[in-house]
């Protein structure tokens, strides 16, 4: 169908749509400018929570460490006084160990001359001069009626157990006033301490 205009006034055209475009509305709904208000309101409410929030962390980040700073300081006096009372504790046992050592070594002695004064006094005519301590090794001077005498000796000193070995280095005869002696010189061997 044609249509014909005859008042003579040109008919408005149609305007071609070539993308979107915004309705524009002239009721009363809010505006553009109140709704990007709104925004920044809202994320500036939003950063300040944040930021409240990152506060509140960082201060109590703060307080645990002060807080831990002063434990480490206690727990330091702590860890030196217990090293101090350790090095107190080796010193003491170190003393306690030399006196038993002492105590072990002072007894040594008494056993060695109880041992040999028994033997002594159980041997028949036998009479020491000398008795000199060489460590391993105990050197016996002494004077004795017969030959027999020292053999019985060194047989005794054998069976109390504390010598390893008894050998006679030298043996002398000697005369006294109508008597007859021998001088001998005896190297025991002292048993290893287990």
């Amino acid at each position: 169908m044609i249509r014909i205009n005859l008042l003579g006034t040109p008919k408005p055209k149609k305007a071609r749509r070539t993308g979107f475009a915004m309705p524009v509305t002239t009721t009363g709904g809010p505006s553009v400018a109140m709704v990007a208000a709104l925004l920044v309101a809202i994320a500036g409410a939003g950063n300040y929570y944040y930021y409240h929030r990152l506060t509140r962390a960082h201060d109590k980040i703060q307080t645990d460490m002060v807080t831990a700073d002063r434990q480490i300081k206690e727990l330091s006096s702590v860890k030196a006084a217990y090293i101090e009372k350790q090095k107190q504790a080796d010193q003491l046992k170190r003393q306690f160990d030399v006196i038993d050592q002492l105590r072990s070594n002072q007894s040594g002695p008494v056993t060695l001359l109880s041992t040999i004064g028994d033997t002594v006094n159980a041997s028949d005519a036998v009479w020491l001069d000398t008795m000199l301590d060489n460590g391993n090794t105990i050197q016996l001077n002494g004077t004795a009626l017969s030959a027999v005498a020292v053999a019985g000796f060194m047989t005794n000193l054998k069976k109390t157990g504390y010598f390893k070995s008894v050998e006679l280095r030298e043996t002398m005869q000697q005369d006294y006033k109508n008597m007859r002696a021998f001088s001998f010189t005896l190297i025991c061997e002292k048993q290893q301490k287990v």
